[in-house]
């Protein structure tokens, strides 16, 4: 919501909306006291914003996770709120309906009402004025159904058996075949309502963020907003939910032999959640406090399964005994925030994946940085390592898909294609396969050894291209 595509001429007022517009109607407020950025600004930001405006996913360079980025605005830079003056904040004349683009879309079914419109008004009126400290409060988030319009793809997985990939896309969730690309099946919870008590028609509520396939390859672990949904890949039914997390659920991971089952997360600028589960009943066998001091957005097992390593929005990499959740090393040296984190094959080094465009090799024995390498334009969005071999591959916000290797530090094979950023990529068990995803919401699939597209996994609903 509110993406930032911001003039830097003078805005309309709000009295005279611009040409084809219906503006939201201004409610009326019987309240004498100020509105506040905590009681009164963040419900409604958590429920009907964030989505798309929060973590890795900022549409148009808008961060709304914290007063001061709400306040800085996005990516052109023009001011989004004037304090005093709501007729001149696009923050407002853009949520009320009054300029465009409207935001919400009118894709999106959860557009603000005309008590959240008069609010947001009578605040900018009042000064537009935010916490005296960022203080960080829990808000319970009513979640609506994303806007028809934010179908990124944020997770896909491919089977152990390298039959089906998985793909998540918005609240959607795909399986398509593997040797081909050809489509299967959604998976469905057909009790899924939204708040207001209809059908959803989807696999979540609120976006796919994370996914992983159990080793055995019969259930999918998938996370979303607030929970994990274990699925029954054969039969498509839910086997269990892993409930009571703080936020969304941005990275899983399974120990090698699918014992357990590793969840990372967290709401912006609070404290990050990690925890492990056991992966056959879902009893939680360790919450790991404290872990990061901002959302964890990466989660590894070594190859022995001892031990998890941990990346998170405080720049740091950590990594922790399991079940135990005794901090073992921590390494310090991203400048901006750690998006991912993978083990090589033979457990001696982690490779970590930042916002600074930079992966950074760390020897674990030692504790240190063995090498740091560049050749991406953007923050390096996903990591994921080639099983039983010194690659590893990355995607990142200049839609490139490339492979590394570990030891040299060198680059490899380019994958080409992609449109945008990319957020989601997996490799089969053999290392045969590839496929990558991003905000275009279209999945590739490469052949590994030659980075030959297979088949571009469009969406079931796609019309067919011209």
């Amino acid at each position: 919501m509110f993406a930032a595509v911001l003039c830097a001429l003078a805005l309309p007022l709000a009295d005279k909306p611009a040409a084809g517009l219906t503006p939201i109607s201004v409610g009326t407020l019987a309240r004498k006291d100020p509105v506040g950025y905590e009681k009164d600004i963040v419900p409604i930001v958590a429920a009907k914003c964030r989505v798309c405006h929060e973590g890795k996913t900022r549409e148009g360079d808008y961060d709304m996770s914290t007063y001061a980025a709400i306040v800085k605005g996005g990516k052109r830079g023009a001011k989004v709120i004037v304090p005093g003056n709501a007729d001149a904040s696009f923050f407002w004349t853009s949520s009320s309906h009054r300029v465009k683009p409207i935001m919400p879309p009118k894709s999106e079914s959860n557009p603000l009402t005309p008590d959240e419109v008069a609010v947001f008004k009578l605040w900018i009126d009042q000064g537009a004025k935010g916490p005296a400290v960022e203080v960080r409060t829990r808000v319970k988030v009513v979640l609506g159904l994303p806007p028809e319009s934010v179908k990124p793809v944020r997770a896909v997985a491919i089977s152990p058996d390298k039959a089906l990939i998985a793909v998540g896309r918005g609240n959607q969730l795909h399986l398509f075949e593997a040797k081909k690309g050809d489509y299967v099946r959604s998976l469905t919870d057909p009790d899924l309502k939204t708040p207001q008590g209809k059908p959803a028609n989807a696999a979540n509520v609120s976006l796919v963020e994370s996914m992983a396939f159990a080793p055995d390859g019969k259930t999918l672990a998938v996370g979303s907003f607030g929970e994990v949904v274990i699925w029954d890949v054969a039969t498509g039914t839910i086997r269990r939910r892993l409930t009571g997390f703080a936020d969304r659920i941005v990275t899983l991971s399974y120990s090698p032999f699918g014992l357990r089952l590793a969840t990372g997360g967290g709401a912006p600028t609070e404290d990050g959640e990690v925890r492990v589960f056991n992966a056959a009943t879902g009893a939680q066998l360790a919450d790991i406090k404290p872990s990061h001091s901002d959302t964890v957005f990466g989660v590894a097992f070594s190859p022995d399964g001892t031990l998890l390593a941990t990346a998170g929005a405080d720049k740091f990499v950590k990594v922790f005994e399991v079940p135990s959740g005794k901090p073992s090393k921590s390494f310090e040296g991203h400048t901006n925030h750690v998006l991912d984190v993978g083990w090589s094959a033979n457990g001696k080094l982690l490779a970590s994946a930042g916002a600074d465009n930079l992966v950074k090799i760390w020897d674990y024995e030692k504790g240190e940085k063995a090498k740091e390498i560049r050749n991406h334009d953007k923050q390096i969005t996903r990591l994921v390592f080639v099983p039983r071999s010194p690659n590893f591959l990355t995607t990142a916000g200049d839609g490139v898909l490339r492979t590394w290797n570990v030891e040299s530090g060198g680059t490899g094979r380019t994958f080409g294609d992609a449109k945008g950023t990319l957020d989601a990529v997996a490799v089969s068990s053999d290392g045969l396969l590839v496929a990558a995803g991003g905000e275009e919401g279209i999945v590739r699939l490469y052949t590994a050894a030659d980075g030959k597209l297979v088949k571009a996994l469009a969406p079931p609903d796609a019309k067919p291209s011209k």
